[in-house]
């Protein structure tokens, strides 16, 4: 009996060290291959967005090729549009940075100028008065200029000035320009791997169907049964969260706009969609969509009510948005726990950055999606689960 026994024990500890370094593996290619992994989720995640457009053109009797090329099309051009807008607004502000940091260093100067004031009036309240009497000066040593003068080393030769050409060529470099010449070789691979998105897109909308076969013939039996369930699970839960999401983002884009437009918030069709989808950021949404319409307003207004006033609205949208609307349009198909998503955050984030925020809550519920139609994961499921 006692080998037996040794022998289940080292097969468990085998397991368990397979298990880890398992692990240790998969984390290690998701934070090397995070450039390969986001592209492929931003075209997963854009293909369940236009899916829907895609299905309602097959119902016009047009084939799937035909219609997911239409789909793309039509995308890429509101795409071209709304960034050709943005860029018209974006160099405007541009224009406008010399007045903004004008602005900016009137604030810092108020407050720099309070605190000074509110320091010495601590230090009249705390200080002895003793510390307050002048102290006697020194009185100045007639010979100390020559002895200072007659120990001072001779002056070094002056600096050889820069040429010319040089000195024109950084003083005309703007810090964004400046950025990306430094980082050029992030931005080509960035740009190198964004290129693929549109051909991915179209090739997954229009081969869906043979990828769904494809993927259900490597199962047999009762695995394809909960293959396909998982299949299933996994695109309704990703067309939930992100069309709810995106459907959350443009009614808080056309409502804070309306209200940025009357208050003649500057830059309001640049700064409505920031403000409208950094809302939508887990914990932090609030004080980040609060932050780019009271930047913008810097050199409107100087009146602290109106900033109160922004605050207020982008608050309440806020509130409505993610109280009322977001249990109904999303919140019903993505159920994970609230320390499951602070873990989600804290791991993506620490893994691919700002990326990995906005990415974790749909990879956790699509990993709990599998989890749950799986019989032997499903209790990794319930611990992931509301």
């Amino acid at each position: 009996m006692i080998p037996s026994s040794l022998s289940e024990r080292e097969r468990r500890d085998r397991s368990l060290a397979s298990n880890v370094i398992g692990v240790g593996v998969a984390i290690a290619l998701i934070y090397f291959g995070r450039g390969f992994l986001v592209t492929l989720i931003t075209a997963v995640t854009i293909g369940f967005l236009l899916e829907p457009f895609v299905d309602l053109f097959t119902r016009l009797r047009l084939p799937r090729a035909v219609a997911s090329f239409v789909v793309c099309t039509l995308a890429l051009l509101l795409l071209y549009g709304s960034g050709l807008g943005l860029y018209t607004q974006i160099a405007g502000l541009m224009e406008d940075l010399p007045q903004y940091g004008t602005r900016i260093n009137e604030i810092v100067s108020q407050v720099t100028t309070r605190l000074e004031s509110a320091e010495r009036s601590a230090l009249s309240l705390l200080a002895p008065r003793r510390l307050e009497q002048k102290q006697p000066e020194p009185q100045p040593d007639p010979n100390a200029s020559r002895r200072r003068r007659s120990a001072e080393p001779p002056l070094p030769p002056p600096p050889v000035a820069a040429p010319v050409q040089e000195v024109i060529i950084r003083a005309e470099r703007s810090p964004v320009v400046d950025y990306v010449y430094t980082h050029w070789e992030e931005f080509y691979h960035a740009g190198l791997l964004a290129s693929f998105i549109p051909f991915l897109v179209y090739f997954m909308l229009s081969w869906r169907d043979h990828m769904r076969r494809s993927y259900l013939q490597l199962f047999r039996g009762p695995e394809r049964h909960a293959a396909g369930r998982s299949w299933q699970g996994i695109a309704d839960m990703a067309r939930a969260y992100v069309v709810g999401n995106f459907i959350l983002g443009l009614f808080l884009t056309v409502a804070s706009g309306v209200f940025f437009y009357f208050i003649k918030v500057p830059y309001f069709l640049l700064v409505a969609p920031i403000s409208g989808y950094l809302s939508l950021v887990p914990y932090v949404g609030l004080p980040m969509a609060m932050l780019p319409p009271m930047v913008a307003a810097l050199p409107v207004y100087s009146s602290m009510t109106m900033y109160v006033l922004i605050a207020s609205v982008v608050g309440f949208l806020h509130l409505l948005a993610l109280n009322l609307l977001y249990p109904k349009l999303v919140g019903s198909r993505v159920h994970l726990n609230p320390l499951a998503v602070t873990v989600a955050l804290m791991f993506w984030g620490s893994l691919w950055g700002a990326i990995g925020l906005v990415f974790a809550i749909p990879i956790t519920a699509g990993i709990k999606a599998v989890f749950d139609n799986v019989p032997d994961w499903q209790a990794y499921g319930k611990i992931l689960g509301d």
